[in-house]
């Protein structure tokens, strides 16, 4: 229990990080250490299965890729258009609409009594295949083609053309 309290205050706390630092390249950073975190606390809740996902793709490829991308952006405050009055309070309002979104939900679980410790086999990867291969099956399979055809596309896409003119 109380690793479980130390870990939802570094995910707190690295989250404030991200959003209150200035550098664009340590917030990233952050944001990998908030998703590794999460990750910890997948694991806590007997959720294997998505805490190797949120490793590897979501810290070990995608925010890898954002720092990248920010390093060869080479981002600096000169370049850094000004935010209007408008756009601050647009975000304000967006960002109250977020809490109040999270606050009604946190309200109905507690309605529900939903609870994870009560039921061990929730989050293992062999109950997860067992679903998704029975009742899910038409799903998964339609997703594996759309991805298929994304796949298609986007290599048709960047293949150059080796036609001559002449």
């Amino acid at each position: 229990m109380i690793l479980f309290y130390l870990v939802s205050l570094l995910t707190i706390t690295f989250s404030l990080l991200v959003i209150f630092t200035k550098n664009p390249i340590y917030s990233v950073l952050y944001l990998i250490a908030t998703f590794f975190t999460f990750t910890i606390h997948y694991v806590l809740l007997n959720a294997q299965f998505l805490a190797v996902v949120n490793f590897i793709v979501y810290m070990g490829a995608i925010m890898v890729l954002f720092l990248f991308v920010l390093m060869l952006m080479n981002l600096n405050k000169e370049t850094e258009p000004m935010k209007s009055t408008l756009i601050k309070i647009i975000a304000v309002i967006a960002g109250g609409s977020l809490l109040v979104t999270l606050i009604g939900s946190f309200k109905q679980l507690d309605a529900l009594g939903i609870s994870t410790i009560n039921k061990p086999e929730i989050g293992l990867v062999e109950n997860l295949g067992k679903v998704l291969f029975s009742d899910f099956l038409l799903p998964f399979e339609v997703s594996s083609i759309l991805l298929l055809s994304a796949m298609v596309g986007a290599v048709l896409l960047a293949k150059k053309d080796k036609t001559d003119n002449g």
